[in-house]
């Protein structure tokens, strides 16, 4: 059980710039350009770190990506992303890249931390894939999470924002924000989107940040409103539903420290991966259905 008289907070805020952008499908260069641009941008507005949609450098198209691996996958350090390692040691600002990435045979769903020292820091794989992901892509059970100024950044993507123990391994490990790249789109993902991201902040009295597509990619017409909660579960900033845009949200760190005196789920919960002896199923009898 987290101790939240001992719990740790940053010392200082953190600028956080959330790209929303339209991706050309299966264009990475052209991506990688698009990227170039937000990334200079929002380290022209003071931010701290920047993060990209799910698969941003390719578009949701599985369809195209399964024809040629290797042109549409990223490895490790790979030489296409050059340029934006450059941009973000110069600038001094992280970037969180959504791309397909490819390891040992193996294609991920993944996102590509460039610390603003130029180096990739960490990749992290999608650990829940949506059903039609699993036949191309892996899955993986590592979770991630980054340190920036004395904040800790649990990373996610899109369904996995739909699983609460996903942030809340997180949470109970110390996490301060869980920043999802993401696809929804219209209709029932929109919903989605508005239901998953306020309750993950509020569960784990964390900072949720979310940023999706605009416009078409691949197959499906994503909803944008890219947008930051506070541990509240309330909703600082949103962007529109259909334009490239980024938004730029100071994260506070005295509103993680009222809003978990105020709110201590956290605090009061159990880590449940420990004691799974501790659950009873109880079926019912026919008779008790009457």
């Amino acid at each position: 059980m987290l101790n939240i008289d001992k719990e740790s907070y940053p010392n200082s805020s953190l600028r956080v710039a959330v790209a929303q952008a339209v991706s050309r499908s299966g264009d990475i260069p052209k991506n990688l350009e698009y990227a170039a641009t937000m990334i200079r941008e929002a380290a022209l507005k003071g931010a701290d770190i920047i993060v990209f949609p799910e698969k941003f450098l390719t578009g949701y198209v599985p369809e195209v990506i399964i024809t040629d691996p290797e042109r549409y996958t990223l490895t490790h350090n790979d030489p296409r992303l050059e340029p934006l390692r450059n941009i973000c040691k110069l600038n001094k600002i992280c970037a969180i890249i959504g791309t397909p990435t490819r390891s040992e045979g193996r294609l991920y769903i993944s996102s590509v931390v460039i610390g603003a020292s130029g180096v990739e820091l960490l990749t992290y794989h999608k650990t829940h894939l949506f059903h039609s992901e699993k036949g191309i892509f892996q899955s993986d059970d590592e979770l991630n999470i980054l340190n920036i100024k004395d904040w800790n950044i649990g990373l996610g993507i899109c369904y996995d924002a739909g699983f609460p123990e996903h942030s809340r391994a997180m949470a109970q490990a110390g996490c301060h924000v869980y920043m999802v790249s993401s696809l929804f789109s219209k209709g029932m993902g929109y919903l989605e989107s508005r239901v998953w991201f306020p309750a993950r902040a509020l569960d784990n009295t964390i900072y949720a940040v979310m940023a999706n597509h605009a416009g078409k990619t691949g197959v499906w017409d994503a909803c944008g409103g890219s947008a930051v909660w506070n541990p509240f579960g309330q909703l600082i900033e949103e962007a529109s539903e259909a334009e490239s845009e980024i938004i730029i949200v100071d994260l506070d760190p005295n509103m993680l420290r009222e809003a978990r005196t105020a709110e201590r789920m956290l605090a009061d919960s159990l880590d449940i991966r420990h004691t799974p002896e501790k659950i009873v199923m109880i079926r019912m009898g026919s008779n008790e259905l009457e």
